[in-house]
């Protein structure tokens, strides 16, 4: 299989040839409008994949599909919100067109409602020339379509917001910042109140904790809204739904902050886009990346189930290097079903729907990916449970028997202690009344449901002492909030 990349050496290009590097039955056509740079990438290519270098222009890209006859085109340039708009842009869709011509199967990063929205006018030509054209494949709305489908199970939606909060390492494209500024201020198209309204895009914020069931969460972040095909196109596949919000959380937040005072003032006065800001910008998160090397992601849907509210939520926390690839994971998997025999029904469309969510799974399973699910009729359930989620059931049978239940009970059996040597050690271990180290003492746990937790009062020979577990709030967010005394501390 032989897939043209153009924008092959940018930043999701370049990871999406590193996601396909292993199919050795692939060759990948590099393409950009610098040679240097292509050739460059390719000599730093470790892949077992075929890498091979191509110079490719927009406004003759027909030329170079007779020239190289790709069976897929894959458009990781962008900014789509700016394709037609400047003087002397080419057609937005020139490179979908070429395609079309030329009987190539064509997928996209788009990150623009609106390019996206607009993919549609292309399906009658898409099944006649037998191709797939997908837009917007990437985690908005491919993930978070498949997020919603699997959530979404057996409920009426009413309500969707979703939000993104890369790592500050992460990196980000002069692209990508300047389709961020150019719509900052601007107005955002999204549904609010059962219908089509506006808002300004980067001025409207909120704050969410991202939690996967059992893993440490990432701290409560401020997102802002941005302009993403969901906003469009998950309203048009799920007519039921009367509100959704979708924001990111870029770090840090001082100039998150700052991004959105610009918003604000632009959208007050009617200034022209800040796109002019984009090199700056860069330049600024070039030089603060700082704190943890960990991103996420959370979906968050309210509704109705047989009558009754319901909130369920989807979280995902990313470690190290593995999240900045999630957004080319969607077209990976499009092409890794497509070798296995299953490609894309022909048609051009939104890409949302594509994948589920057990495809990404299997991604993620070979990365330091880890997701799960929160549910609001948790909250009627023991506090272990609650808390856990989708990960309780993970636990051993009979630590699921030791937190399953919200009735006063007993626990006894045998213990070791072992602590801290130093000085501040022994004297917090003698004001909380902890035991002394031993290998071998025996062990009384009384659990009393007290004050919207538990009391745990325990007995390490003739030693006592007690604590209040609790769902944690605020910093604390989706943690275990357990008090000694004066002194409260959060577990994941």
């Amino acid at each position: 299989m032989k897939i043209l990349i153009i924008g092959g050496y940018g930043t999701f290009g370049g990871r999406l040839a590193d996601l396909l590097g292993d199919l050795d039955t692939v060759t990948l056509l590099i393409g950009g409008r610098s040679r240097d740079k292509a050739d460059d990438f390719c000599r730093r290519w470790q892949g077992r994949a075929a890498a091979c270098p191509v110079l490719i222009d927009r406004g003759t890209i027909a030329v170079h599909l007779a020239q190289h006859t790709p069976d897929l085109v894959v458009d990781a340039s962008g900014p789509f919100q700016a394709y037609g708009r400047s003087p002397g842009a080419h057609d937005p869709y020139s490179v979908v067109r070429a395609c079309l011509a030329a009987g190539v199967s064509y997928l996209d990063f788009a990150d623009g409602s609106e390019f996206v929205a607009g993919i549609d006018a292309f399906d009658d030509q898409a099944k006649l020339a037998g191709v797939y054209v997908l837009s917007g494949a990437s985690s908005f709305p491919v993930l978070t379509g498949a997020v919603l489908q699997e959530l979404g199970a057996g409920m009426n939606i009413c309500k969707v917001t979703a939000g993104i909060a890369p790592s500050p390492y992460a990196g980000m494209s002069t692209n990508v910042m300047r389709a961020v500024l150019g719509y900052a201020g601007g107005p955002v198209i999204l549904t609010r109140g059962g219908r089509l309204a506006t808002a300004p895009g980067l001025a409207e914020s909120l704050r969410y904790t991202i939690a996967p069931p059992g893993v440490l969460p990432l701290r409560s972040l401020r997102f802002s809204l941005v302009d993403v095909p969901d906003l469009r196109a998950l309203p048009a596949r799920h007519p039921e739904i009367t509100g959704i919000w979708v924001g990111a959380a870029p770090l840090p937040e001082f100039l998150h902050r700052a991004l959105n005072v610009l918003a604000r003032v632009r959208a007050r006065f009617g200034m022209p886009a800040l796109t002019r800001f984009a090199p700056l910008f860069r330049w600024v998160l070039e030089r603060c990346r700082f704190g943890e090397h960990r991103g996420g992601m959370f979906v968050e849907i309210a509704g109705e189930r047989d009558g009754h509210p319901v909130t369920r939520a989807w979280h995902m926390i990313a470690e190290g290097d593995d999240g900045p690839m999630i957004p080319s994971m969607a077209i990976e998997a499009i092409v890794r079903k497509t070798l296995a025999g299953s490609p894309p029904a022909s048609g051009a469309r939104a890409a949302l729907g594509e994948l589920t969510l057990d495809d990404y799974r299997a991604l993620f399973a070979v990365r330091r990916i880890c997701e799960g699910t929160r549910s609001s009729s948790s909250a009627a359930k023991p506090l272990y449970p609650a808390l856990l989620g989708s990960a309780y059931k993970a636990l051993p049978p009979q630590v699921r028997a030791l937190h399953g239940s919200s009735e006063p009970r007993v626990w006894s059996g045998t213990g070791q202690v072992r602590r801290g040597r130093n000085p501040l050690a022994r004297l917090l271990a003698w004001i909380y009344g902890f035991p002394p180290a031993t290998d071998s003492i025996p062990v009384r746990v009384e659990f009393t449901p007290k004050a919207g937790g538990e009391l745990w009062q325990r007995s390490f020979g003739a030693q006592r002492f007690h604590s209040h577990q609790s769902r944690g709030t605020g910093r604390n967010s989706g943690l275990l909030a357990e008090r000694f005394g004066p002194a409260s501390v959060g577990l994941a």
